[in-house]
């Protein structure tokens, strides 16, 4: 690949060379440990192809650490806090990552400075792109509305964007698979780049949700959209009908169905299953094995079909996710 979706991992190694840990040379696979006085911890740096970079980090400061870096080149980045609150100022404005939190960040050159609290255990795993990945990836999940959500369009001018979200049930089931393979060295170069582009997609589609037809959709259909995913969200066991939730919202069953999937990708009752799987996804690890109850919970009545439907959607039955999550 050319020099513009390769020279991105160059903030990265500049961040590494804030903290002093990194040696001169980058590689394709690095692992950096350090102990001092200040800090002390772990971080795997993976680069699976040359517009894409993986990093694990697990470490800690001994006293309060502030911390400043300009990046060099623009590019996109998502990161998921599963430990820590971080602080960041960008342009003037402060940000706070705390755990549990997905965050999606767009950036032109921009001086970052982060604070580090102190004793406080910090993990995260980070990934990052070139904007013309990126770009590419929202022309193939929005086809020809691409143009709306590339990069440029994005920020509007702005040097720095970021956008945050708590971490969906099933992408940190995905990420703690990630953190582990990376752990035992039991992932394979191919498969940590296929978690890793599965993850930016699901991480794209929910921040930048599909917008509909803005000819024949009005500002107050779109509110009404929004209101008719909501209730949809908050009645995941007992739903209204399309008919019903179409009255409830005052618009019409076919300005609904075809307005909800333009706007969301999916239809109103292919919402409705994500939301009920996600919800099954958290109660499953967070200690819950009874998969009758589980499938009550969400909202089906039948244990088997529930099970059906949730490897279909994510290749593991509810006891093997179960089994690994355990792990």
């Amino acid at each position: 690949m050319n020099a513009i979706n390769t020279d991105f991992h160059q903030n990265f190694t500049q961040f590494f060379h804030a903290l002093e840990i990194l040696k001169p040379q980058e590689k394709a696979t690095q692992y950096m440990t350090f102990q001092s006085t200040m800090k002390e911890g772990t971080i795997h740096r993976y680069m699976p192809r040359a517009d894409l970079e993986v990093v694990v980090s697990d470490y800690s400061f001994q006293q309060e650490q502030r911390m400043n870096i300009y990046t060099a080149k623009p590019m996109v980045e998502i990161s998921y806090c599963l430990q820590g609150t971080r602080g960041v100022q960008i342009s003037n404005c402060e940000y706070e990552v705390t755990a549990g939190t997905c965050t999606l960040q767009l950036m032109e050159q921009v001086e970052a400075n982060f604070l580090f609290n102190k004793d406080e255990p910090y993990q995260m795993v980070g990934i990052g792109i070139p904007v013309t990945t990126f770009n590419y990836y929202m022309e193939k999940i929005n086809g020809n509305d691409g143009a709306s959500t590339k990069f440029s369009k994005i920020l509007q001018g702005s040097p720095y964007l970021l956008f945050q979200e708590e971490i969906d049930p099933f992408d940190l089931f995905m990420v703690k698979q990630l953190v582990e393979g990376i752990a035992t060295n039991r992932m394979t170069n191919l498969e940590l780049e296929s978690m890793a582009l599965q993850l930016l997609t699901r991480a794209f589609q929910s921040f930048f949700p599909h917008p509909p037809n803005s000819m024949e959709f009005s500002r107050d259909d779109r509110a009404k959209l929004s209101q008719a995913k909501s209730i949809m969200a908050g009645n995941i066991v007992n739903p209204p009908s399309l008919m019903e939730l179409s009255r409830i919202i005052g618009l019409n069953d076919y300005k609904l169905k075809k307005g909800f999937k333009e706007m969301y990708g999916t239809t109103v009752f292919g919402y409705l299953r994500e939301q009920r799987l996600e919800k099954a996804c958290y109660l499953l690890q967070n200690g819950a094995t009874n998969i009758m109850e589980v499938a009550n919970a969400v909202g089906y009545s039948n244990a088997s079909h529930f099970a059906e439907v949730f490897k279909e959607r994510y290749g593991l039955s509810p006891r093997e996710f179960v089994k690994y999550s355990s792990h």
